[in-house]
């Protein structure tokens, strides 16, 4: 199995000792693990921080966020913030896909015209409101961990729709290969 190290450095690791420990720990884990106790360990050791990533408490407000963690994060409010957390990080998998498969960034994806129209004839100002819903601190921390996010949890899912509207041209005569909540998912 082979695991995409590049976000943690030049050379794959960290530059510290822990960091380069660390990376020979997981060297010694794929080398025994089978492939698929491999995913569901980093799925479950990705958790933690993105659960502190959430609930962490700030001492100081003067955090600036990147516009680019704004983007993705408006993105998954305006189309799943009242599908709960679960449809939330299935939108934010679905940018990590479409980001992978097209090698874009995801905020590439999310401004793309025509993909979510959220950002049809919309400016960044027009719907920074929605980071200060209740669902604003999870959306913010997926986004800034939008790349270590299970795209399995939605069977590399590249497109969805709402199963309130008509079926897209798209989606006709495809096979969903997940439903979450009120989310069709497909794979294109």
């Amino acid at each position: 199995m082979v695991v995409d190290n590049r976000r943690r450095g030049i050379d794959g690791c960290g530059s510290g000792a822990a960091d380069r420990r660390r990376c020979r720990g997981i060297a010694i884990l794929e080398s025994v693990l089978p492939e698929y106790l491999m995913k569901k360990l980093i799925i479950l050791l990705g958790l933690p921080l993105i659960f502190n990533t959430v609930y962490a408490q700030h001492t100081h407000n003067n955090v600036k966020l990147t516009r680019e963690t704004k983007i993705i994060a408006i993105t998954i409010l305006a189309e799943a913030r009242g599908e709960g957390h679960g449809g939330m990080y299935a939108v934010a998998a679905v940018i990590a896909q479409r980001a992978f498969e097209r090698k874009r960034t995801p905020t590439e994806i999310c401004l793309k015209p025509y993909q979510f129209s959220c950002w049809n004839g919309k400016k960044l100002k027009d719907l920074e409101h929605l980071l200060k819903v209740p669902q604003g601190k999870y959306a913010l921390s997926l986004a800034k961990n939008i790349k270590l996010l299970s795209r399995d949890f939605i069977g590399y899912a590249n497109h969805y729709h709402n199963n309130k509207i008509k079926t897209p041209y798209w989606a006709k005569g495809q096979k969903p290969v997940k439903v979450i909540g009120n989310h069709i998912f497909y794979k294109l």
